[in-house]
């Protein structure tokens, strides 16, 4: 990719392989990161080392143009390929109970960041994903909550 260029998160990165080269790779690191003496050209021999790598989880982390980011908790594959759609990990107790489908539209997916850590080391806190408010009782409807999202002028550029 060329200086100035952005990256495409299209249909094709999501489900024709480098979404899942990118996961691997995350996995990949993390355990040699765990295994640093072990030649991973010989890794498939170390038991320790391939039971790491197997239990191994990957958490993606989605960032939009308009300042909200999600957790993906699974990629639902739809036949459109202008968007995507996904269930998203709830950071809120409060929808928690139910499943949050998300979709949105290639073009406003700026970043991506895949982290692979193992369930037992596995941080307790969750991403804060803007689109969630704190709640006492019961959520408020969507008339009641404030719209949080800050406008991005067109013709500001993205980092």
């Amino acid at each position: 990719m060329q200086q100035g260029q952005t990256m495409e998160f299209s249909y094709d990165w999501w489900y024709g392989g480098p979404y899942a080269g990118r996961v691997d790779t995350a996995k990949r690191r993390c355990v040699r990161g765990h295994f640093p003496d072990v030649n991973p050209e010989k890794a498939e021999r170390n038991k320790a080392y391939n039971e790491f790598l197997r239990r191994l989880e990957a958490r993606t982390i989605l960032y939009l143009r308009d300042g909200f980011s999600y957790e993906v908790k699974e990629l639902i594959k739809d036949p459109t390929t202008s968007t995507l759609t996904f269930e998203c990990m709830p950071a809120d107790e409060a929808y928690k109970v139910g499943c949050f489908v998300v979709t949105v539209p290639f073009e406003d997916i700026v970043r991506v960041e895949i982290f692979a850590v193992h369930p037992d080391e596995k941080p307790e806190d969750m991403p804060s994903i803007k689109g969630f408010g704190s709640a006492q009782g019961q959520p408020p409807t969507l008339s009641q909550r404030p719209d949080e999202r800050q406008r991005r002028d067109k013709s500001e550029g993205t980092d």
